[in-house]
């Protein structure tokens, strides 16, 4: 088993009590950072730690707090992405939901860092018995003095607020998130400028997510330099990985990026091997938005190559050969699983989604969804598999935010490499029908919501 950083106490019997949490040494880091350490100081040592932002984009967080403006007289504000909506994916919840003090713990420390005096969690609507915990965990943190003014007379104030969306996958895009939270359509901003200069109500903002900043503890626990030890090359420390689908043993697990994806789906200290016996048939490793991997890019080659749990060798190859790690929702899909049917369940989702502001996704994922549909019911043509790789290629790249990107890239990755499974569908209709849905024919596609 991998170092258990974050989740090493989540079976404490009343962990997500502040009684519990600070008997088990909780708020000892933020004590050392605001007595001990300059804000300079803690920003330098999770710069030294490695640690890539943990939402899906792996982008260095030290960098992206070091961007940060400090303009004289401007307010700075730390905002925590909680907006967790990735198909797949469900690890932030299990944070929140049993180490909501963790999650106070890296925020404080974090704001004393970034100078930011009052911070936001903007959590997913659908969240709601959360923000419940949330809020009774900030209000202990509050009676015991690790919130509001002068906190343990460090001069440092600061506050948190839990504000919950209204379930708009848009929202987890930081612009859109930000654009929400001021009380405005979630809608994306076109960048520059970047929210590190212009972001909440115009002012300097840092966009995290909640392992991102829940990581901080132990970073400032151990150093920068000790966690960047764990891991591999530029993937350091520990990863969660929401692992669900086929599996025996889905769940949350800690890793430390040094486990091959084959360790990770076949150890019992893990998914426990596919459910059923069954043989693996493809995987997406980092929530719906990233491609499919069929089994033998994922599984140990002949020649002795191996797919590691880590950022580098899960991209290793490009979208040709690799994919992403992503959120770490890792579904995992057994041989009776039908790619088709899975990939037009993904376009449906991303035209529902879509916020409309770009015309490539508005238009693309709906024209996507209806072929998928076709397809899928018996009613495609061998000439939709191309013109699907067309419209996807004309998404990619071309919208204001990532979801266009999150749209085309499942459907790219479907055809890339399970090419023969959609044509089979196309030929052989009645084979398909009966064993997705025990029919015998369609003379009719079924309803379809009208794409808007």
């Amino acid at each position: 088993m991998s170092a258990q950083l974050l989740l090493g106490k989540a079976n404490v019997e009343g962990i997500r009590s502040y009684s519990v949490y600070q008997r088990e040494g909780g708020y000892a880091c933020l004590e050392k950072a605001l007595k001990t350490m300059t804000p300079d100081q803690v920003t330098e040592q999770v710069k030294k730690s490695g640690l890539r932002g943990r939402g899906g984009a792996g982008f260095p967080t030290g960098m992206k707090w070091s961007f940060l403006a400090k303009p004289e007289g401007v307010p700075r504000y730390l905002v925590c992405n909680a907006d967790e909506s990735e198909p797949g994916t469900f690890k932030d919840r299990y944070l929140m939901e049993f180490l909501p003090h963790l999650l106070i713990e890296g925020l404080l420390i974090s704001s004393y860092a970034l100078g930011s005096h009052k911070t936001y969690i903007y959590i997913r609507g659908e969240y709601a018995w959360i923000v419940d915990i949330l809020e009774e965990a900030i209000n202990e943190a509050r009676q015991n003095g690790w919130l509001g003014p002068n906190i343990l007379g460090s001069g440092f104030d600061c506050e948190i607020y839990v504000h919950p969306g209204a379930g708009a996958y848009i929202c987890g895009e930081e612009t859109a998130l930000l654009e929400s939270l001021e009380g405005k359509r979630g809608n994306p901003r076109i960048k520059p400028p970047f929210p590190a200069v212009k972001g909440l109500w115009d002012c300097p903002t840092v966009v995290n997510n909640v392992e991102t900043l829940a990581a901080v503890v132990p970073i400032i626990e151990m150093g920068g330099e000790e966690y960047a030890k764990i891991g591999v090359g530029k993937s350091t420390g520990s990863k969660l990985i929401s692992a669900c689908g086929n599996i025996n043993r889905p769940g949350v697990y800690e890793i430390d990026m040094t486990i091959s994806v084959e360790e990770f789906i076949y150890s019992d200290a893990y998914c426990g091997g596919i459910a059923g016996g069954k043989r693996l048939k493809a995987c997406i490793p980092g929530g719906s938005s990233v491609p499919i991997l069929p089994a033998n890019l994922l599984l140990k080659t002949a020649k002795g190559e191996t797919r590691i749990m880590n950022y580098e060798s899960l991209s290793d190859g490009g979208f040709a050969k690799g994919s992403m790690m992503g959120s770490g929702g890792f579904v995992v899909l057994d041989e009776d699983q039908c790619v088709v049917r899975h990939t037009l369940t993904l376009a449906h989702f991303y035209r529902h989604e879509s916020c409309g502001q770009c015309s490539p996704c508005r238009e693309g994922t709906g024209w996507m969804e209806k072929i998928l549909h076709n397809i899928e019911y018996g009613k495609g043509k061998l000439s939709d598999i191309d013109l699907l790789w067309d419209i996807q290629r004309r998404i990619e790249g071309n919208t204001i935010c990532p979801l266009g990107d999150a749209a085309a890239w499942p459907v790219a990755a479907a055809i890339r490499h399970f090419r023969d499974e959609f044509e089979w569908h196309i030929l052989r209709p009645d084979q398909c029908l009966q064993r997705n849905y025990g029919l015998a024919h369609y003379a009719d596609p079924l309803p379809m919501a009208a794409a808007s």
